[in-house]
């Protein structure tokens, strides 16, 4: 009996120790991929407190086994072996948690995976609407010869936003530049306005007028049906042989445009898109000379507000005729950090500005 009882309890405790093995096994590898992610300090910090915890049991068990083997071998009085032999109940109480024990481990992996899921999640939340706002309003538009650009663009309150603008090379001869809002925030308005964005290039493409790649844009949108959602939207089509400037405006802020040493302002040539799918849209002409300068804009930055009292379109051509020579990227500036001012703070509304000037 002396020797039969610890080698007994020498067994339950190696099993034990081996269970509590497996466990910390599970857990390190918890470790080691919360440790290369370092996404998660407070995970980590849980996991390896588990994971050491885990180990010291397998280790203190592993010695418990080894001891009572060694009093198994060596005779000793039959009391003396029963008490030494005591040391394997907690042993067999592991034993019979085990399978909790393996279970508790993998719900911390399984917590770790999900963890990371939902991190990840979070993290293309909060990106996606940069990557919106990229494509939609570019910080880096393309060199177009004989052209300086400024732009500039400035989130609202809104999660994400419908503004955009494009400047883009329609062929050897002409350049379009496109600004335009649509109603909303969220995700839909912006798909809309990505939409937009690239069906009216294929229609500049396909027609040198830009009220008829209006409507063109207008009956293809609309057959979207999306609800009050609707677009204001101002294009520029900028001809280098015949020195001209050919816009339309559906439904847009007047644009500007510093010509013959005055601000003129280009007013809307038909409704708001996706608002009425068969309305006309009309496209006027004026000349585009050396050093002209036009200035297209979103309503967040004519709609600033101290009061009830807005910064306007007034306030817009005011600070053109302040300094007209200046380049492109300093006027958009210096738009900005006047409404900003205007307003007494941040602007709440989405702001998109552009600019071009021929040299």
């Amino acid at each position: 009996m002396e020797r039969l009882l610890p080698a007994l309890a020498a067994i339950v405790c190696a099993l034990a120790a081996a269970a509590w093995a497996r466990a910390a096994v599970r857990r390190h590898r918890v470790v080691s991929r919360l440790a290369e992610e370092q996404t998660a300090p407070d995970l980590w910090r849980l996991a390896i407190n588990d994971y050491r915890r885990d180990l010291q049991t397998a280790v203190f068990t592993g010695l418990a086994s080894m001891a009572l083997l060694i009093v198994a071998i060596v005779r000793i009085g039959t009391w003396q072996a029963a008490l030494v032999s005591l040391l394997g109940v907690p042993a067999a109480v592991a034993l019979v948690n085990r399978e909790s024990q393996m279970e508790i481990a993998r719900i911390s992996a399984d917590r770790a995976e999900v963890e990371k899921k939902a991190r990840e999640v979070l993290t293309q939340e909060e990106l996606a609407p940069l990557q919106w706002a990229a494509r939609l309003a570019p910080s880096d538009l393309p060199d177009i010869p004989n052209f300086e650009i400024g732009q500039a663009y400035q989130a609202g309150s809104g999660a994400m936003a419908g503004d955009f603008y494009d400047v883009f090379k329609i062929d050897q001869d002409r350049v379009g530049a496109v600004i335009g809002d649509v109603t909303g925030h969220g995700i839909e308005p912006s798909i809309t306005a990505l939409q937009a964005k690239y069906l009216l290039r294929a229609f500049l493409i396909q027609f040198r007028d830009p009220g008829q790649a209006l409507e063109q844009l207008n009956a293809q949108m609309s057959v979207l049906e999306r609800g009050e959602e609707f677009i204001s939207l101002c294009v520029l089509v900028f001809d280098s042989e015949a020195e001209t400037l050919r816009y339309a405006s559906a439904g847009h802020p007047a644009a500007f445009v510093w010509h013959g040493g005055e601000v003129r302002p280009l007013g809307a040539t038909g409704p708001l898109l996706m608002l009425d799918p068969t309305a006309p849209y009309h496209s006027r002409e004026m000349a585009w000379d050396l050093d002209d300068v036009a200035v297209l804009y979103t309503d967040g930055l004519a709609e600033a507000r101290r009061g009830d009292v807005l910064f306007g379109e007034d306030g817009i051509a005011g600070m053109i005729r302040r300094d007209p020579t200046a380049t492109p990227d300093v006027l958009t500036k210096v738009l900005v950090e006047a409404a900003r001012d205007f307003a007494g703070g941040p602007i709440s509304d989405d702001v998109a500005v552009l600019v071009l000037r021929r040299i």
